[in-house]
């Protein structure tokens, strides 16, 4: 799944102006997938995707050390089954929807809605 840091990018070129903030959330916690530290994944996804939205530090997105975000999101949806869940957050801070992993970050779904949170 990790071509989709291309449709992530490509959101965050064409919405960024209107508002919309894509965030890099990188976690171990599937299968072991993202091992790397912070500065080699952020160096892997610039050089690879040629990624400009902001990647933040390496987190736990479930079980016992789960990140307060995660926590939060998972409470308003429901928690991400793998690395690429998406979520799509209102300007108000209310969580909108929770996209699965196979969710491309481009579909006609995603960008609908991503379309009437900025309105």
């Amino acid at each position: 799944m990790t071509p989709q840091y291309s449709g992530l990018e490509s959101l965050n070129k064409k919405y960024a102006a209107k508002g919309l903030v894509v965030l890099g959330v990188p976690a171990n916690n599937f299968g072991g997938q993202e091992p790397g530290s912070n500065e080699e994944i952020k160096t892997f996804c610039q050089r690879t995707y040629k990624v400009t939205f902001p990647m933040a530090a390496k987190i736990s997105v479930k079980g016992a050390d789960q990140h307060p975000l995660f926590k939060h999101l998972a409470e308003a949806t429901s928690a991400p089954e793998w690395n690429f869940t998406k979520y799509l957050v209102g300007k108000d801070g209310k969580v909108i929807k929770r996209y699965g992993p196979p969710t491309d970050p481009e579909s006609a779904e995603l960008t609908a809605a991503i379309e009437a949170a900025l309105k």
